[in-house]
């Protein structure tokens, strides 16, 4: 397994709705950001939702999780890195940092880990045929 790491970033800013009545993200916001990393990873790499659909393997989150360093609040501009942790089993699993733009100080950091089942959503203990071949086209078998 080669150490090739893929990595993508997303910058958003702190909508109204995203906070909470202390005008702090509210903790449930910092999951729709790491879905917006998983997508814009997708789309930088070919590993989009939809490629899983088309291959009837499903990748439901089975763990989520989030460190708060620092508040972000309503307006602030921030940026989510996301990188793909390699792993022989079949998961899915994401690192996030989450920075502020102005100064790049840390946010948050957190973890994702999705695993695959099959069309009748049974647990695949294997990686699908087309997650190893995304692997080979990046190095990471």
């Amino acid at each position: 397994m080669e150490d090739n790491i893929l990595k993508a970033s997303k910058e958003f800013e702190v909508r109204f709705s995203e906070v909470d009545s202390m005008n702090i993200v509210w903790h449930g916001s910092y999951a729709l950001y790491f879905e917006d990393a998983r997508e814009e990873f997708g789309r930088v790499y070919g590993l989009s939702y939809q490629l899983y659909f088309e291959n009837e393997c499903p990748a439901p989150l089975v763990d989520l999780n989030f460190r708060y360093v620092k508040p972000l609040l309503h307006g602030q501009r921030a940026r989510v890195d996301i990188t793909f942790r390699n792993t022989r089993a079949a998961k899915v699993i994401f690192d996030y940092e989450i920075y502020l733009v102005e100064d790049n100080s840390l946010v948050t950091t957190g973890t994702s880990i999705q695993v695959f089942v099959d069309k009748d959503r049974n647990l695949m203990l294997t990686n699908p045929p087309f997650y190893e071949e995304w692997k080979k086209k990046y190095d990471l078998l």
